[in-house]
């Protein structure tokens, strides 16, 4: 009982459903709530609008890089068998002669 004598009057149900006795307090409590929860939603959803569109776009990458990677070990490999030729074929030469020697 207040000092007017009047009992103060509580909510009895959730936000989600429609209370039955309510404060002015619990009025603001649930619409501060529910104005959280909206701005939650719409934070999700630009969000997920924004990733939906980041997967939509062609990965371009970086073409310069992986090209000059590619043409790089390109030549390292053609300049190794260039100099290794000779000796690779003289070595399988050696072993088939053995074999059948």
């Amino acid at each position: 009982m207040s000092s007017t004598g009047r009992a103060r009057t509580v909510a009895i149900t959730t936000c989600g459903e429609t209370p039955r006795r309510t404060t002015a307090g619990t009025r603001q409590a649930c619409a501060a709530l529910r104005a959280s929860s909206q701005l939650w939603a719409v934070r999700s959803q630009v969000w997920l609008e924004q990733r939906v569109r980041a997967a939509g776009r062609p990965d371009r990458g970086d073409v310069p890089g992986w090209v000059l990677v590619t043409l790089m070990t390109a030549g390292i490999v053609t300049a190794l068998w260039v100099l290794a030729k000779p000796l690779l074929e003289g070595l399988f030469q050696r072993a088939v002669n053995d074999v059948h020697g």
